[in-house]
């Protein structure tokens, strides 16, 4: 049986603290936009038991950066899990520009499931895989 991936998103004005000496959006401010809406989609599907057993790190960012966006424009950010294998995932975010819809980054990135009290990788069992899933 397949299943679809729950598209998670969020949005919010571009304020002056996420641009560069260019008056862009900052490219590493890209990264802490994938980051965060990764922790924001895990703190939102899982339970309380899963937050206090369970956290993700990440092991590899693939960023695309398409357009710039600039101060007041809206973002829109959306991420889903496309794929999991014993303890890494994949995850898809796009940020987009709320009113054109134009594609700002792409960013595909691979997490480790991490147990909370070894601090070591754990096995993503298919309780967790289904809290991503529609």
């Amino acid at each position: 049986m397949t299943s679809t991936p729950e598209i998670f998103e969020q949005s919010f004005l571009v304020e002056k603290r996420h641009l560069d000496e260019q008056n862009h959006v900052n490219n590493v401010q890209y990264v802490q936009w994938v980051q965060d809406i990764a922790k924001a989609h895990w703190e939102a599907r899982a339970n309380q038991k899963q937050n206090l057993q369970y956290f993700w790190v990440v092991i590899k960012h693939e960023i695309n950066y398409k357009k710039q966006a600039f101060l007041g424009n809206e973002i829109l950010i959306q991420t889903y899990v496309s794929e999991t294998s014993h303890v890494k995932s994949i995850r898809h975010v796009i940020i987009k520009n709320a009113e054109t819809k134009k594609v700002l980054v792409e960013a595909k990135t691979t997490w480790a499931l991490m147990d909370q009290e070894k601090k070591r990788p754990t096995k993503i069992s298919e309780e967790l895989k289904r809290i991503f899933q529609q």
